[in-house]
């Protein structure tokens, strides 16, 4: 079953290639989405895909990549809306 997961992780997750990092793990599993920084500091990723696929994307958000120190990830699921094509990273 398709969904939608929305996160918005929290901590020292900008300048760490946290998007990078995310749109390669993302790939991996087979998921369609993006991931971008927000003014606020936070890291917001909208991923689709397999339930599952999804899930173990969210266990490493909430690691992140090296560099990150990941305080929190603020979760949303949501039913799949489609309209992606691959997963990209936005400015």
């Amino acid at each position: 079953m398709n969904r939608r997961l929305v996160a918005a992780v929290r901590g020292v997750v900008q300048g760490v290639y946290f998007r990078q990092s995310t749109q390669r793990e993302a790939v991996r599993l087979g998921l369609v989405g993006t991931v971008r920084n927000q003014p606020d500091g936070t890291v917001l990723v909208v991923a689709e895909g397999d339930t599952e696929a999804l899930a173990q994307l969210l266990r490493w958000l909430r690691r992140g990549p090296e560099r990150a120190v990941v305080d929190r990830v603020d979760v949303e699921w949501l039913e799949s809306r489609g309209g992606f094509a691959g997963f990209h990273i936005e400015p």
